[in-house]
């Protein structure tokens, strides 16, 4: 068994846990509001937005024996820069106000999970970060396009108000196969627990985030 592909059976029990998150089931069974589809995003800009100076971060602190996973991290800031702006345009195509968002106060929960990712790479291994990568781009997908079409017909919102879920769907595929590859090239033991330690934090981490947006509040009934 590859590494990768022990990441992914020791991850099982906390992936299932993260998408069985009730925005994210209301979200796949059009039960979702426009109102908790916002909240989303706005807390997706909060955590995006240092997805760039994260990888800066890491790529910084990988040793000079390993110019092939910086040059790795390099790739992935180029295709990750603006998208937290994809993000906000999101939000106006959805009548909502953009600058409000920008200038919002993430959640407790986004907050430490970001906090949880600058810890892990200037504390304990940049390689961790990798477990952060792992959560957010393999729930993407999974889940990031068929979201996208279900809340567009249940809101009845332009493809326009999806650039961030619709790009992410698509890319994150291509992005998942190139991290596989990464993955598989990483042998030491200590170094592969840490990245399941890590991910195993981050699918608990991001599903707090879901877990913290909706509370039915908005969320509408069948």
């Amino acid at each position: 068994m590859t590494f990768y592909q022990q990441l992914v059976e020791a991850t099982a029990a906390e992936r299932g846990h993260l998408l069985a998150a009730p925005i994210i089931t209301n979200a796949l069974n059009q039960r979702i509001s426009r109102e908790d589809y916002i909240a989303f995003l706005t807390q997706a800009y909060h955590h995006v937005r240092h997805t760039v100076p994260l990888l800066m971060a890491a790529g910084s602190r990988i040793d000079g024996n390993r110019e092939w996973l910086r040059d790795a991290l390099a790739e992935y800031i180029e295709e990750e820069l603006g998208h937290q702006e994809w993000i906000l345009n999101d939000i106006a195509v959805c009548g909502g106000d953009r600058e409000q968002a920008r200038l919002s106060q993430p959640s407790a929960a986004t907050e430490l999970m970001v906090a949880y990712a600058y810890d892990m790479v200037q504390r304990v291994n940049p390689l961790g970060f990798f477990g952060m990568v792992f959560v957010l781009e393999g729930t993407s997908t999974s889940i990031a396009s068929r979201a996208a079409e279900c809340i567009g017909q249940h809101l009845k919102l332009p493809p326009e108000a999806f650039s961030y879920l619709s790009s992410h769907g698509a890319l994150d595929i291509s992005h998942m196969h190139f991290f596989e590859g990464l993955m598989n090239r990483i042998d030491d033991p200590a170094e592969q627990a840490l990245i399941i330690h890590s991910a195993k934090m981050f699918f608990q981490l991001y599903g707090n985030i879901f877990r913290s947006l909706g509370h039915n509040q908005h969320s509408v009934a069948a």
